[in-house]
């Protein structure tokens, strides 16, 4: 009896660290997002003061008026959705195809693809000679550069290859016997049933397009082809929140300053993938899942 109560003990202490440690774990990943919230919404001025932590000190929401009233932000926004809805697109589209075609058991030279796929993920050629690879073939300071290079993974078709193993041959054989071809199997058939694993690769690939701030750096100088967080880099990274300012006129102007326009840009930039990601969780945990379980 006593030996029990000791192990009840232990537990529920083992039970209770876990807890507190989970709540330390989210307050240090919650935290820096609520502190950028914050002071976004806290008068400009008054927050560089600084000492608001928890709530706004003087609330305002001037900043977003600067943000959202400045043509260069938005146009960089709307090429930020433009890019990350047809990179996605076009991504899991392409990406899907090939790791269709890798899951024919008579493909020919398969196991060799395979070979020289896997040995991408490991090495590659770099920087400069990508970059000249993108100047010869036309795509500096054009839109395709966000678009044609990102439209295949090697990894992505791993996943996606996983996925259609386990689908059924007897799906296929009746389709075939029905007359359809393999374009028709693969839109009327494979994808449909392989939504959670599109899901998945779909949520991949478009939180990179709309994070990504190295290509427009990189590889675009025309500032209406630049997304919104190479805007953003610039902003934070060269200080040129001060030209944002400069197009703020009127009472607004009075009420913002550089870190607090800074900060709502964070917030608009961050804001819609984060409100996106919920409704896609239970396939994205579902599609991780994928070859987890055997037998």
């Amino acid at each position: 009896m006593l030996s029990l109560n000791r192990r009840t003990y232990k537990e529920a202490a083992f039970d209770y660290f876990n807890f507190i440690f989970m709540l330390v774990i989210c307050f240090v990943t919650i935290y820096p997002i609520w502190y950028v919230l914050v002071n976004s919404f806290n008068e400009g001025n008054d927050a560089m003061r600084g000492g608001i932590y928890w709530w706004p000190r003087v609330f305002s929401i001037d900043s977003y008026r600067a943000v959202f009233a400045n043509n260069g932000i938005m146009l960089a926004m709307g090429v930020t959705v433009a890019k990350t809805l047809i990179g996605t697109v076009v991504h899991v589209l392409f990406t899907a195809m090939v790791a269709y075609a890798f899951s024919r058991k008579e493909l020919i030279g398969r196991n060799i693809y395979m070979l020289i796929g896997t040995v991408t993920l490991f090495f590659s050629g770099g920087l400069i000679p990508y970059y000249l690879l993108i100047r010869d073939l036309g795509m500096l300071d054009s839109f395709l550069v966000y678009i044609i290079p990102a439209m295949f993974s090697f990894f992505d078709l791993i996943i996606f290859l996983s996925f259609f193993r386990e689908i059924p041959d007897a799906l296929e054989e009746a389709a075939k016997i029905d007359g359809a071809n393999d374009f028709k199997i693969f839109y009327q058939i494979i994808l449909p049933v392989s939504m959670p694993v599109v899901a998945t690769i779909a949520l991949f690939h478009g939180v990179y397009q709309w994070n990504d701030y190295f290509t427009g750096m990189i590889y675009i100088n025309k500032s209406e082809l630049q997304p919104i967080q190479t805007y953003l880099y610039r902003v934070v990274a060269q200080s040129s929140s001060n030209q944002m300012m400069a197009a703020t006129t009127g009472s607004v102007a009075k009420t913002v300053s550089s870190q607090s326009i800074k900060l709502a840009t964070m917030v608009v930039t961050t804001l819609p993938i984060v409100l996106v990601y919920p409704f896609l969780q239970k396939y994205f945990v579902k599609g991780f899942m994928i070859g987890s379980i055997k037998g």
